[in-house]
Parts: structure tokens; C-alpha cells; sequence
């Protein structure tokens, strides 16, 4: 069974690290062993499972778990809006807000951000081959977006995928200034999006539950932003309102307990990604960066 380490390149220390993964040997048990395989396909892909988990950290007895969680992951509390105390469950803690200036916003109107905490990885062209998860993948776009005609408009333009942990901070964002349509989820199973998971199953990212919004009159142009769904994942709550103009760095929106992640789809042409995103991501090594962190610029048309 393999057991090769997740790297990444934090931004912030500018060093290459190793990811210390929460529930790394169940996780690493249920993709690379074939009794945990069964139990993946039977279980823990059910949307029943994580519904189980998530009610888990509902429960008040769940609260027991809120300090050692933050001492053993080195969690900034300073950074928190409440005291640690105010956490009346886990989930709480988990979906927690943030002191107003603890994500400051890079640059102006045409400095794309990240919008959520995370690693982060870049497509700088749908239509090609990546090699991040499998040698000669090919994203699928229209089994992402279950709409013909949205696969087309983005078909060669650019993807950033934003991976967050559970011990990252779990509200996201809008990237720039926009005008948020309407959300649309497609429902699919719950598998993990750890790269232990991608990579035995990269097409996970366009397999489970997501939720699709198009944002509108952007600096880049009309916008895709995806929430994806994962394991013990037990909600995604859109805090937004359709049809009202959003500024940079306003909530979209949160999860609930568990690993997720946060995809941004943009027309061809229309953003032009930092160069250390670029350089890590053709390497296949993701980027740690922080929502409100200098992500792309973006381009006219």
C-alpha cells in the first residue's frame, strides 16, 4: 500500500511542505486497500454516512473535541471572531467566522483572489492534458457542469481548484466583484477529495455532490464558481443573495464539517494566474494561500 507523502508549497513560509492529513490512515485504508475499497463503495461514499457524521458533530458532546483539535492542528484562535469558548458543538467551530482584517484583499478591481483557504492548483487550459492526479487526464467539463452549453463556453479556458482541509477555515468567498445568479446543485456521491483519493478516482471532482453559480459583469467575465461536496461533508449553505452585486472578498457562503472544495472556472482568455501557481501546478504540487491572497489578474476580452 502506498504511502507517499502529500507535499505542497505554502505561500506563506515560501517552503515546500508536507501535509500533516487529518484521519490520514482511514482515509489511506478505504482508497488503497482493497477490503477499505469495498467499504468505500458500500459505505462511506453514501451521502447517508456523512449526513451520520455531520449530525455527530451537531451533537454537544462534540464540543469535547474543539480544544484538542485546535492545539494538535496549531488552529490560530486569534484569528477567530468569538472566543473558543462561544462554540457550542464542533460544527460551530468548524464553519467559524473570522475577525473583520484577519483576510485583507490583495490589489484592486482586477486582482482575482482566492476565495477560500486552501491548497490550490490551476488548468490554465481546459481543452489540454494534466498530469496532477493520473499522466493524460483530461478534465471533463461536461460531466462537471451537466450543461452542454456552459462546457462549451468554457472549453479552453482556465480552472483554479482550491482544496480545503478540515482544519482550514471553512467560509468561502467570491474571487472579484460580481452579480451571482441563481445556484444549481447536482447531486452525486460523497467521496474525498484528498489527493490520496484523486489519485485512484480523479473523475471525483466531477462526480460529487457540487453546486454550480454563475457570477456575472466580473472583471473576467462571466464567472463559474463550484462548491464540491466530500466526505462527512455535512452541508453547503449559500449565505449570498441572487441578483444583488457582491464586492471582492464578500461570503458566499460555508461548509459544514469535513474536507471540501471550492472550484473557479473562467472563459478562455480572461485571467492570467500568479506565477508561482503556474510554477507549482505544472510540477503538480498545490499551493497553500489564504482567502483574499493575490490569485490571477484578470483580462479583457
Amino acid at each position: 500500500m502506498s504511502a507517499a507523502p502529500i507535499q505542497f508549497y505554502n505561500r506563506l513560509t515560501r517552503r515546500i511542505e508536507t501535509e500533516f492529513v487529518y484521519g490520514e490512515a482511514p482515509l489511506r485504508f478505504v482508497y488503497e486497500n482493497p477490503a477499505g475499497r469495498l467499504a468505500l463503495r458500500a459505505l462511506v461514499r453514501r451521502r447517508l454516512f456523512s449526513r451520520w457524521y455531520g449530525a455527530r458533530m451537531d451533537s454537544p458532546a462534540s464540543r469535547a473535541r474543539i480544544a484538542p483539535f485546535i492545539e494538535k492542528f496549531g488552529v490560530d484562535a486569534g484569528e477567530f471572531a468569538g472566543p473558543v469558548e462561544s462554540f457550542a458543538t464542533f460544527n460551530e467551530f468548524f464553519s467559524r467566522r473570522l475577525k473583520p482584517g484577519a483576510r485583507p484583499l490583495a490589489g484592486g478591481d482586477q486582482t482575482l483572489v482566492f476565495p477560500a483557504d486552501g491548497r490550490h492548483l490551476v488548468i490554465p487550459d481546459l481543452s489540454l492534458e494534466t498530469n496532477f492526479w493520473v499522466k493524460g487526464l483530461r478534465f471533463d467539463l461536461r460531466a462537471l457542469l451537466q450543461d452542454d452549453a456552459a462546457a462549451r463556453r468554457y472549453e479552453g479556458g482556465a480552472m483554479l481548484i482550491s482544496r480545503l482541509c478540515p482544519v482550514d477555515y471553512h467560509r468561502f468567498h467570491f474571487p472579484c466583484a460580481g452579480i451571482p445568479g441563481a445556484s444549481r446543485l447536482i447531486n452525486g456521491p460523497l467521496y474525498s477529495v484528498s489527493p490520496i483519493a484523486l489519485a485512484r478516482r480523479p473523475s471525483i471532482l466531477w462526480e460529487n455532490k457540487r453546486v454550480v453559480t454563475q457570477l456575472d459583469d466580473t472583471p473576467a467575465g462571466a464567472v463559474l464558481l463550484l462548491e464540491v461536496g466530500a466526505t462527512c461533508v455535512g452541508s453547503i449553505v449559500q449565505t449570498c443573495a441572487p441578483g444583488v452585486r457582491a464586492a471582492k472578498g464578500d461570503e458566499k457562503g460555508y461548509f459544514r464539517f469535513g474536507g471540501s472544495c471550492f472550484i473557479t472556472i473562467f472563459e478562455p482568455g480572461r485571467a492570467r494566474f500568479a506565477a508561482d501557481l503556474m510554477q507549482h501546478s505544472a510540477a503538480g504540487r498545490e499551493v497553500y494561500a489564504r482567502m483574499g491572497d493575490a490569485a490571477a489578474e484578470a483580462l479583457t476580452a
